[in-house]
């Protein structure tokens, strides 16, 4: 790495503060933190702590931390945890997107969906990279780990339910009728510290576990966070996330697990995220961005002598809606290259494969008219709308 490269070691909340807008602790240095780049530290590399914007620069082969000149760098508050570094000057260019209303009369009609299934779906491309997050960080720029950013072109950390959804371009089909922000942590190849830039992306709305007909339309100004990003080995007990390998030479569609797998050269790395889809019908977020959403949970059926159950929204979270989920894709080019692959928020022991964090945000800002349409007109009339059409006589593109 040369001289004066910009590098910038991304951290979990746990790691360099507390979420929920506490304060943390001071900016780490490579060393200390177990970064491999730390050779470059004593270089004029120069280095932030994304999670309280301290900066620390090489003065003498010590860096100053929190701002003070010349302060010793503490040592990392989790024994073991090696914080993912990026290098800032690999960071892709921001997408366009479109300001252009991308809605129109079609005369194409939705089949029904297998099962009594309803679906809708919507593809996005890539729109930036940041250290913000808008639902964990509000209004502090700069706070949490590398983000990769898709839909609308203006998220940041001082987005709301109202700017989202009355400002900014989008890089979703339909244009600025949806102008979500999705968001996932960033993939790094740890070899050079470079952000990763999707292929693709996806965004799926189904009735999930739950019967079609009972499906709401999501409600305005709802936001949420799935997986967890201070994970470090596999989490069963909420199916929330899972990676997988798709195509290749070898078709390793077959391949699903909870980490970073190390799919062929040709084939794709896919990253998919579950959200919860039950939610309390009164808040649209919650303290930790989850309480007011839940999965849905196993009741048995009466009058069953096997004890067979099935899924139900709980009492506490009674409104159906719209499950979610999230397919990032990302095109292997070279052998091996996914076993240097890391999240942005894979901060443990880089002996164990990366991943296990994998985790997702989404902020509504569709159109209510247009979210509405698909929500009732393609889910809950059990129709598959496939990725344009909004089941209403109206189609995206």
């Amino acid at each position: 790495m040369s001289i004066g490269l910009s590098v910038l070691v991304t951290c979990l909340y746990t790691a360099c503060g507390g979420g929920n807008g506490s304060s943390g602790a001071d900016a780490l240095s490579f060393a200390e933190a177990g970064v491999e780049a730390g050779a470059d530290a004593a270089s004029g590399v120069v280095v932030a702590a994304a999670g309280n914007v301290a900066t620390a620069e090489a003065v003498g082969g010590r860096k100053a931390a929190s701002g003070v000149p010349g302060q010793t760098p503490r040592p990392s508050p989790i024994t073991g945890q090696m914080i993912v570094a990026v290098d800032l000057s690999k960071i892709p260019p921001p997408g366009v997107g479109t300001s252009a209303m991308n809605v129109a009369p079609t005369d194409e009609v939705a089949p029904p969906g297998g099962g009594g299934a309803g679906a809708f779906r919507t593809v996005c491309t890539f729109a930036h990279m940041s250290f913000d997050d808008p639902i964990v960080f509000p209004g502090q720029p700069g706070r949490s780990h590398l983000h990769t950013f898709f839909g609308n072109t203006g998220a940041n950390a001082g987005s709301t339910a109202e700017s989202l959804r009355d400002t900014g371009n989008s890089t979703c089909r339909g244009g600025i009728a949806n102008r979500s922000s999705y968001w996932v942590p960033t993939l790094i190849d740890t070899r050079d510290h470079a952000p990763i830039k999707p292929d693709g992306f996806i965004v799926y709305y189904k009735n999930g576990l739950l019967p079609a007909t009972t499906v709401k339309p999501i409600p305005v100004g709802l936001r949420m966070i799935a997986g967890d990003p201070t994970a470090s080995a596999a989490h069963p007990a909420v199916f929330s996330s899972r990676w997988k390998c798709l195509g290749g030479p070898n078709n390793q569609n077959g391949l699903y697990q909870a980490s970073i797998g190390n799919c062929d050269v040709g084939a794709e790395l896919n990253q998919e995220v579950f959200f919860p889809q039950c939610w309390d019908g009164v808040n649209l977020d919650s303290p930790d961005h989850k309480s007011h959403m839940s999965y849905t949970v196993e009741v048995k059926n009466e009058n069953d002598p096997r004890g067979w159950t099935h899924p139900e929204c709980p009492k506490t979270h009674p409104v159906a809606l719209p499950q979610i989920a999230f397919n990032v894709t990302y095109k292997v080019r070279e052998k091996d290259a996914p076993l240097r692959w890391r999240l942005a928020s894979d901060n443990y022991d880089r002996s164990l494969p990366g991943g296990f964090s994998s985790h997702g945000d989404w902020f509504n800002g569709w159109k209510s008219d247009v979210s509405d349409a698909w929500a009732r007109s393609c889910i809950e009339a059990q129709k598959d709308c496939h990725a344009h059409l909004l089941g209403d006589g109206r189609k995206i593109y």
